[in-house]
C-alpha cells in the first residue's frame, strides 16, 4: 500500500491568503494529494525575547512574519474541496480557549463532512503564550491535557459535562457534533510526552530530521505502547520540512529534503521505508507565489508515486 501523501497550505507573507489557500487546496486535490496541513505561530516578536524553538541567538526566520491563522486557512481549503482531510501539524493548543477550540473543530469537521484531523502541539514561544493570556507556558502540559479532555467531552453525546481547571460544563447540549470521531495526534518526542500520546491520543506527528533518528522514535513509541498495553494502533503522519531548488543541490552536508524535486523524492523513499502511513511536504517556504508552489507540489509528487511512494 502505497504511503499516504499531503501538503501544506500557503500561510507564509508571500501569500495573499483569500486567494491562494483556495487555489493551491484545489490544485494539491486534483493532483492527487491525500491531505492538506495547516501550522501555527502566532506571532513574530521584535525584538526577540528568545530564539527560535527556544534555542539562544537561533534567529526567527523572515517567513514567520504574519503567518495566517490555522483555522482560517482550513476552512477556506475545505470550503473548495471534498475529498482531502484537513490536518494541522501542528496547532499550539494550549493557546487556545479549550472549550472554544474544540466547538471550532467540531464545526469544521461537520461542515467538511468529516475529514478533520486534530494535530495538537505545546509549543515553545514564551511571547506567544504571553499574547494568548490562557495559562503560563510552564502550565502547557497540563492544559493540553485539559484541552484533550474537553474535545472528547465535547465531540462525545449530549448532555456534556465537564470539571476541570479552566473548563466548567454543569450539562448543557453542545452542537454541531463532529461527523464521525476527530482522530486527535500529537507532537512529542521526550518520555513525558510520548506517554500522553500512548494514553490519550490516537497517533504521532513526528518531523523528518533523518531516517535512523524517525526510524529509532517510532521504535521507541511502538515499544512503550506496547509496555503502557494500548490495544489501539498508532495513527503516524510524517511532517516533512522542505528546502526546495529548482536545481540540484551539490553541496556538502546536504540536509534531509533539501535540494531538487529528485532529491526530495529519494529522502521521502527512504523516510516511507519506515513504515509511517502518511507524509506531508511543506514545500511553502521557498516559492515566490501560488503558481511556483502548484508546480512545484506537482512535479514532487508525480516523481514520488512514480518512484513508488
Amino acid at each position: 500500500m502505497a504511503t499516504r501523501l499531503g501538503l501544506s497550505l500557503p500561510q507564509m507573507r508571500q501569500y495573499a491568503i483569500g486567494k491562494d489557500v483556495p487555489d493551491v487546496a484545489r490544485a494539491a486535490e486534483r493532483i492527487g494529494y491525500d491531505s492538506l496541513w495547516v501550522f501555527e505561530r502566532a506571532l513574530f516578536p521584535e525584538p526577540a525575547t528568545q530564539g527560535l524553538y527556544g534555542v539562544e541567538g537561533l534567529p526567527w526566520p523572515d517567513s514567520y512574519r504574519g503567518v495566517a491563522e490555522p483555522l482560517v486557512t482550513l476552512t477556506l481549503a475545505a470550503a473548495v474541496t471534498e475529498r482531502v482531510r484537513l490536518g494541522s501539524s501542528v496547532l499550539v493548543a494550549p493557546l487556545h480557549q479549550p472549550f472554544q477550540l474544540a466547538k471550532s473543530l467540531a464545526t469544521l469537521d461537520a461542515a467538511s463532512g468529516g475529514r478533520v484531523i486534530a494535530g495538537f502541539g505545546t509549543g515553545w514561544s514564551l511571547d506567544e503564550y504571553a499574547a494568548a493570556g490562557i495559562r503560563p507556558i510552564a502550565e502547557r502540559g497540563k492544559v493540553l491535557d485539559e484541552i484533550v479532555e474537553v474535545c472528547r467531552a465535547v465531540w462525545g453525546p449530549d448532555p456534556v459535562r465537564y470539571d476541570g481547571r479552566l473548563t466548567k460544563i454543569e450539562s448543557a447540549v453542545v452542537g454541531p457534533k463532529p461527523a464521525r470521531p476527530i482522530p486527535i495526534l500529537l507532537a512529542a518526542s521526550n518520555k513525558k510526552a510520548l506517554t500522553r500520546l500512548v494514553d490519550h491520543a490516537d497517533g504521532w506527528l513526528p518531523v523528518g530530521m533523518g531516517v535512523e533518528q524517525l526510524a529509532a522514535q517510532w521504535a521507541a513509541l511502538q515499544d512503550l505502547a506496547a509496555e503502557r498495553g494500548r490495544k489501539e494502533p498508532i495513527q503516524s503522519v510524517l511532517r516533512v520540512n522542505a528546502t526546495y531548488s529548482a536545481k540540484r543541490y551539490e553541496g556538502d552536508g546536504r540536509q534531509p529534503f533539501q535540494g531538487d524535486a529528485d532529491q526530495i523524492v529519494e529522502d521521502l523513499v527512504a523516510h516511507a521505508a519506515v513504515g509511517l502511513e502518511e507524509i506531508f511536504l511543506d514545500l511553502q517556504g521557498t516559492p515566490q507565489d501560488a503558481q511556483e508552489l502548484k508546480d512545484v507540489a506537482a512535479e514532487v509528487y508525480e516523481k514520488a508515486r512514480a518512484a513508488g511512494v
